[in-house]
């Protein structure tokens, strides 16, 4: 198994006219391989498992789109090497999704705090998510945001036991309002435990 990176730097950014050429062929992956990395939980939630692929396909992605040159990469790495894994934790891009703007803003004005309350579990082990720091995103009002970016940080032994045949992995909330859970399938599972060194 080849070790995971854990960070994206300067040296890794292709120029623009490089990454134009392979986009098609890389975006096409990369839908193929977060398939393994996406689990629904809940009606209106998804958790977006991260890792070097994902995070260097987005940093190129806003470097693309926006065209902000050498002056806009140091602010993508600053934004998007947190979410890469360090090889004790999984890390995932949760997103509310609801496409009716009424029905999501009364969702996450319920959902204050939700990003505290989220969780992995294996056999009798719980993983407690840790909410990115960057930005407070629960509103003073009680609203959550409808992304929200949390660390599950893992001992060895946990590893392990995610890691294991057949292991049973369940991710979910606590939330009174969102208290939804869903199973890890196989693949899924078999692909984050790629993320752990």
């Amino acid at each position: 198994m080849t070790a995971a990176r854990h960070e994206i730097t300067r040296d890794d950014i292709l120029p623009m006219a490089d990454y134009a050429r392979g986009r098609k062929e890389r975006r096409r992956a990369l839908v193929e391989a977060k398939k393994h990395r996406r689990l629904e939980v809940g009606p209106d939630c998804s958790f977006y498992f991260e890792n070097y692929q994902t995070m260097w396909n987005q940093i190129h992605e806003m470097l693309f789109i926006e065209k902000g040159g050498e002056a806009q990469i140091s602010d993508e790495l600053s934004a998007y090497n947190p979410l890469i894994p360090k090889g004790r934790e999984l890390v995932a891009t949760v997103m509310f999704e609801i496409d009716d703007p009424v029905r999501r803003g009364a969702l996450l004005a319920k959902l204050g705090g939700v990003e505290e309350t989220a969780f992995i579990r294996i056999g009798g082990a719980t993983i407690r998510g840790v909410p990115e720091a960057d930005l407070d995103r629960t509103s003073a009002a009680g609203k959550a945001s409808s992304v929200q970016f949390i660390h599950f940080p893992f001992t060895d032994a946990q590893i392990a036991a995610f890691r294991a045949e057949g292991a049973e992995v369940v991710v979910g909330f606590s939330h009174p309002e969102y208290a939804h859970m869903a199973g890890l399938p196989g693949p899924v599972r078999q692909a984050l435990g790629q993320d752990f060194d």
